[in-house]
């Protein structure tokens, strides 16, 4: 057994209705403070879902601040804009409510408010040099993970992609609370639900860090997700569902942030930032081609998680990884996702461009079970059109 560390949030509260609660939270925790901001986005801001947590803050005597400009994939300037009002409105807690982006930009705002360091000081790994404020993170959906990952992903240029790593992003609180998720489209859910199974599976297999904590955590997760996915595209409103779905994106998160992702994640990234697909479908469409690509090296590995996704597929590990494989395949059809790259508008010529970009992503390359080299993802890209 190889030595290992692993880190994750210090307090995790997984309870449907929790966030209406949010202003007592917070008060127990920090009794001093005052002037908190909330991070989210304008698409789950007319939702009304976040208004009971600011009401339940006003009532606690908080003055709330709210940044609702996030966008998806979101750039430099929106993390800049949303730490002037920070510092601006004199913030002393930051709290993210959202997906992904939200959450990210709620982990740089609350490390940049101190005005100490500049963003692009901060990109690659152990960068930032200095404690931030208070952060609490509340997922809306049940997919990214980042509400328990020391992560930050920007887009810093027409396509390209920047990764902000660093302990400094681990959230203080994280909230669990189904109830934001009721509203979650079935597509979404799908996407934001295959997402977190891939971290799971990316973490099993990763070449660095895999640890036993995070074998457990991805096996939690996978058998969480893969049990509730279809029921909570199918029945939105099946609270268990989705507080089972959060849950496992959950433990995802945990795992992946300790056992890093792969190749999956480098070669969905430019899908997300050449053609605007969202990351969770970028994931699930290159998802059996990378898979497959992997499988001389991960074999055995894909055929112990088998017994989870494909628990009575038999045989040799080879046709257990098969049948997980055509698992991963049909249960995106059955939830009604796209499949093939050409769906999302990609063609042919487009595929250079894809694996040129891919290489650069060369923190989750450097972790694959196989090495992938350009044509590799030339061929892994044909496949998946």
């Amino acid at each position: 057994m190889n030595d290992f560390d692993f880190r994750t949030v210090s307090h995790l509260i997984s309870r449907a209705g929790a966030a209406a609660m949010l202003g007592e939270i917070v008060r127990q925790h920090y009794p001093h403070f005052k002037r908190v901001l909330i991070v989210t986005d304008p698409g789950f801001l007319a939702t009304g879902l976040v208004a009971p947590s600011i009401a339940n803050l006003e009532k606690n005597d908080f003055q709330v601040s709210v940044f609702s400009d996030v966008i998806a994939d979101p750039a430099e300037s929106v993390v800049l804009t949303a730490v002037a009002v920070a510092q601006q409105e004199k913030i002393e807690l930051v709290i993210g409510i959202g997906g992904g982006s939200s959450m990210d930009i709620a982990k740089l705002v609350a490390v940049l408010a101190n005005g100490r360091q500049s963003l692009k000081s901060m990109y690659g790994l152990d960068k930032i040099m200095s404690k931030g404020l208070p952060l609490i993170q509340i997922p809306t959906t049940a997919g990214t993970g980042s509400e328990v990952t020391p992560i930050a992903i920007i887009t810093t240029g027409a396509t390209s992609k920047m990764g902000v790593v660093s302990p400094q992003l681990y959230a203080d609180i994280t909230i669990l609370d189904a109830k934001l998720t009721l509203g979650l489209p079935p597509k979404i859910t799908a996407a934001t639900g295959i997402d977190a199974m891939v971290h799971a599976i990316e973490a099993y297999t990763t070449k660095h860090k895999k640890n036993p904590i995070s074998d457990m955590l991805a096996k939690q997760a996978l058998s969480l997700l893969w049990t509730n996915i279809e029921l909570a595209c199918t029945d939105g409103n099946n609270i268990e569902a989705r507080q089972a779905m959060l849950l496992g994106a959950m433990f995802a998160g945990q795992s992946f942030a300790n056992a890093p992702c792969a190749g999956v994640h480098a070669l969905a990234y430019p899908i997300g930032g050449i053609f605007h697909v969202p990351h969770g479908l970028s994931n699930s469409l290159v998802l059996p081609h990378v898979l497959r690509f992997n499988s001389s090296n991960a074999v055995a590995q894909y055929a112990e998680l088998a017994h989870i996704i494909a628990p009575t597929a038999q045989g040799s590990a080879e046709q257990r990884t098969e049948a997980l494989i055509q698992a991963f395949e049909a249960l995106a059809v059955r939830v009604g996702i796209e499949t093939r790259l050409r769906e999302v508008g990609i063609a042919e010529k487009d595929i250079v461009q894809l694996a040129s970009e891919a290489m650069l992503q060369t923190r989750l390359l450097g972790n694959n079970p196989t090495e992938i080299t350009f044509d590799d993802a030339i061929a892994i890209y044909s496949a998946a059109l």
